[in-house]
């Protein structure tokens, strides 16, 4: 069992520092690596058949409680998390019918334009609408549409479209912990736990709105100079060319937005119908693809199924380590080093997320983490939900660190280059270190108040 232990971990480090070298495509690296965990840890070492069927998981698709009945499919985080992946799937092929149809870019000229495209209006709104959007949208779409036309502004009002595109990007990731469906460590945490969309909503989401403001105070206060600078002729604003633009088929566009406003009311009340996030995931995608009519291979061919294979390998490598035994250890050191204190635990759970996820990628860290977590809560009696609270927060936050913490980030700095407006390191970090430090320090605070006393 020792040799199984050690190649578990040995595997897992591999596969984390490949992530991080980025030499290799990152779903090649976490496939390789699972596959590795099964033929090497389950196979030669433990010669434990029912290992690999349980970190394959296949069957849990095919139970009533993996599609109905709130949280049933969320007992066990053990192996391939298929809600997951499948949830992400159909929010995927939603996302691509909203963008063919138009939707970001009309809403975000539309928000430009109501606010009369006045410089600092448009800072503070477009950080705004980039927390909301994101917590219902995967946050790397919402940059990469938000980024695009942020620069498309900035070129035709001639201001620096930087400062805005950092607070976008760290809003993003702060709007994605409100809620369960907006970010993947959250929809790791909520299928693997069994949360309802309603219970990140008022636990972690409180958290973020408390947080949004201070995050849109210290913004503006790092950035006012920059925009007191600015000034936006008429002729420019005149020339400005209307929203409705953006549409390109009415039909789709309406359609786009009732499909979107029906994945919200689903998600929203799913804990008390009972449905599953996998089967609103499943039932948004069949929709979407209804609906696009001869679209539908265009849609597929868009989905990022780099990232669902991912998934794959990703949880296969940590069931690796939760067969073999290792996250239990893990648990048991937190546990002893906290002495059994809850306001050590959460505190611990909370900056070692945040520390981790900013120099790696926030969605493996957390997917590792959730079966420590529930060992620590049985191991220590401690409430689930407290230290659930505190990892979502430090994942989703801490990745906003620098420029590599999470996939938002290196998509929203990506636009920005490909247009000439390069951010280094020393740029990204300047503004969004403090920031974060100070959003983990406020969430661990309300943590404390509202969880442990």
């Amino acid at each position: 069992m020792l040799a199984a232990q050690v190649l578990a971990v040995v595997i897992f480090i591999l596969m984390f520092v490949l992530i991080v070298m980025d030499k290799i495509e990152r779903h090649i690296v976490t496939l390789a690596c699972g596959l590795g965990t099964m033929v090497i840890v389950f196979g030669i070492c433990m010669r434990n058949v029912e290992a690999i069927i349980n970190v394959i998981n296949v069957k849990s698709i095919f139970t009533l409680g993996f599609w109905y009945e709130s949280g049933a499919a969320g007992e066990s985080s053990g192996g391939i998390n298929w809600a997951t992946i499948i949830f992400i799937a159909g929010m995927m092929i939603m996302v691509e019918g909203m963008a063919k149809a138009g939707f970001f870019r009309w809403l975000c000229m539309k928000l430009a334009k109501l606010v009369h495209y006045k410089p600092v209006a448009l800072f503070i709104s477009f950080m705004v609408m980039s927390s909301v959007l994101a917590m219902f949208i995967d946050s790397i779409t919402v940059i990469l549409f938000l980024a695009a036309v942020t620069i498309e502004l900035a070129k035709r009002l001639e201001f620096n479209p930087v400062p805005m595109i950092l607070s976008e990007i760290f809003c993003a990731n702060l709007g994605g912990s409100a809620t369960m469906c907006g970010d993947p460590p959250n929809i790791i945490v909520g299928t693997s736990l069994g949360f309802s969309f309603s219970s990140f909503l008022t636990n972690t989401g409180l958290i973020a709105g408390v947080c949004l403001i201070l995050v849109v105070i210290y913004f503006y206060l790092v950035f006012r100079k920059e925009f007191a600078t600015i000034k936006i002729s008429k002729e420019r604003i005149a020339a400005m060319p209307d929203p409705k633009e953006a549409i390109e088929n009415k039909r789709d566009f309406v359609i786009s937005c009732i499909i979107f406003a029906c994945a919200v009311v689903l998600l929203v009340s799913h804990a008390q119908t009972g449905l599953t996030v996998a089967l609103i995931g499943a039932f948004i995608a069949i929709v979407t693809l209804i609906a696009s009519g001869k679209a539908i291979p265009e849609i597929l061919k868009k989905v990022d199924y780099k990232t669902l294979l991912f998934f794959v390998g990703l949880f296969i490598v940590v069931g690796g380590l939760e067969e073999t035994g290792i996250l239990k250890v893990v648990a048991d050191l937190i546990g002893r080093i906290s002495g059994g204190n809850l306001y050590v635990m959460v505190a611990i759970i909370i900056w070692l997320s945040a520390i981790a996820s900013a120099v790696v990628d926030n969605i493996p860290f957390a997917a590792t983490m959730v079966p420590i977590i529930q060992s620590l809560s049985a191991a220590q009696g401690v409430d689930i939900s407290t230290l659930a609270w505190a990892l979502s927060m430090g994942t989703d936050v801490g990745g906003s660190a620098t420029p590599i913490g999470a996939s938002a980030n290196v998509v929203g700095t990506s636009v920005a280059a490909k247009n000439g407006y390069v951010i280094g390191w020393g740029k990204y970090c300047k503004s969004a270190i403090p920031a974060t430090v100070l959003v983990v320090a406020v969430s661990m605070l309300m943590i404390f108040v509202r969880y442990c006393g």
